[in-house]
């Protein structure tokens, strides 16, 4: 229950980021509302569809709407200390010494500074509630969507991001507005993700774990180099760059789908495989640096906070920032070589991408979509319907050799695999953020 006395507590910590991080958030007040921000009935928000009917029930809980606030000025306070060291130390060392830290621990890292410490710390802090078996758990349940599924659904997943312009806007900033900038930020998606469902990948020396740390330093950097551009970023409109709230769809979407689902069946508990998997997307999620309170262990809970973020972000598609990163993304080149199999699972890919944004951002209008330049034709939707039942089947064959004794060790070696030969398609993840191709912000439009 968030009461009083915990606002009280999230204002502190909200508004003590000016002093934890002068360089970056000095001249910021905390307490201004964006325009981003939108809780007044009638306006206008990302919470859209069956989900809107829950949108009175958030207004009539000022707490809960107070708190969501708190959390749209929020940043990584953390990380962004360690992000503004970048005049000192230069972007190339800070990303070095967080490579070693990560690699043989911040203790040997000759002349670490204490914000790198603080940093690594910080993701070293074992949370209350984890329970590294569940995570493992779920991780070996989620590993047969995302090697037969994910990669029919990374490039139209990404497209989520972006389709709010007060979300989308450091996207475009950071120079994502190029077919093959935003094949590179698609693949350093999905290797984040598939990387963090190999075994053991969330352990302290994991993969997976020196992933977050490099996805958490590119978002710090992003806000470190966006507050420098004061011309270019409008606080008014905008608030803060990547808010904390801005990261649970990406990591949470998944287990807020199945708790809704749960909710409206009826259902108010997790079965142990559902909690497993919403186990590690909550621990997945901290190590990114969410903080905690956004971490509902519940399906209500999942679901409350999710519709709080969707329910007071103002909707808005400005063209020239969602639209230029939708077509960017959509006529990327995903293909790891021109061999005829990658040229075969692009023209399905594609399809399969087209049908689910016109399906899940469109409402199914087709009309609407080629509008903003997604033309989804008839051989698509047969292209993407092949796809779809080649999906299902090897989901349910997986599935089922998971239940069989032994078969499950094999199928999930087999698994395994997939998901490695598909890291090697996506090529090393950069997690980067080069200011140098910035670019200047479209003037801001007035909220409809």
């Amino acid at each position: 229950m968030i009461t009083r006395a915990t606002l009280d507590t999230l204002w502190a910590k909200v508004e003590s980021q000016r002093d934890r991080v002068p360089a970056m958030y000095g001249k910021v007040d905390f307490r201004a509302v964006p325009e981003r921000f939108a809780a007044a009935p009638g306006d206008p928000t990302a919470l859209s569809g069956k989900y809107d009917r829950d949108r009175d029930a958030l207004l009539a809980d000022p707490d809960r709407v107070e708190f969501i606030r708190a959390y749209t000025m929020t940043g990584d306070a953390t990380a962004d200390a360690y992000a503004a060291l970048m005049r000192e130390y230069g972007f190339r060392a800070l990303v070095d010494m967080l490579t070693r830290a990560c690699d043989e621990g911040v203790e040997n890292v000759p002349g670490a500074p204490p914000e790198l410490v603080a940093f690594i710390r910080d993701m070293e802090r074992i949370p209350d509630w984890l329970d590294m078996k569940l995570v493992e758990e779920g991780a070996r349940i989620d590993r047969n969507s995302a090697a037969n599924f994910g990669p029919f659904i990374i490039r139209g997943a990404f497209i989520a991001t972006f389709m709010n312009k007060y979300a989308a806007l450091p996207m475009a900033i950071t120079g994502t507005l190029s077919s093959q900038t935003a094949a590179r930020r698609v693949k350093d998606t999905a290797t984040f993700f598939t990387t963090s469902l190999l075994p053991g990948a969330l352990e302290r020396h994991g993969p997976g774990f020196k992933a977050a740390a490099m996805v958490r330093l590119m978002h710090s950097m992003v806000r470190a180099n966006v507050l420098r551009r004061p011309d270019d970023w409008d606080m008014d409109v905008y608030g803060i760059p990547i808010p904390q709230v801005d990261q649970m769809p990406a990591g949470l979407i998944s287990v807020f789908l199945l708790s809704y689902r749960m909710i409206e069946e009826g259902r108010h508990e997790f079965t142990p495989a559902e909690r497993a998997t919403v186990e590690l997307a909550r621990y997945r999620c901290f190590l990114l640096g969410l903080p905690e309170e956004l971490l509902a262990d519940t399906p209500q809970g999942i679901v409350d906070l999710m519709n709080a973020r969707s329910g007071t972000l103002r909707s808005g598609y400005d063209d020239s920032t969602c639209g230029e990163l939708l077509r960017a993304t959509m006529a990327a080149d995903l293909r790891a070589d021109d061999s005829l199999r990658a040229r075969l699972h692009e023209i399905f890919e594609r399809a399969f991408a087209k049908l689910f944004f016109v399906k899940s951002f469109m409402g199914g209008d087709k009309a609407k979509a080629a509008a903003i330049g997604v033309h989804l034709t008839a051989g698509d939707v047969a292209l993407a319907a092949i796809a779809g039942l080649f999906i299902y089947a090897r989901i349910r064959l997986y599935a089922l050799a998971a239940h069989i004794p032994g078969l499950r060790a094999v199928a999930d070696r087999r698994l395994i695999a997939k998901l490695k030969a598909q890291l090697a398609s996506y090529g090393h993840a950069e997690f980067t953020t080069d200011a140098a191709q910035y670019r200047p912000s479209a003037p801001p439009v007035p909220a409809e």
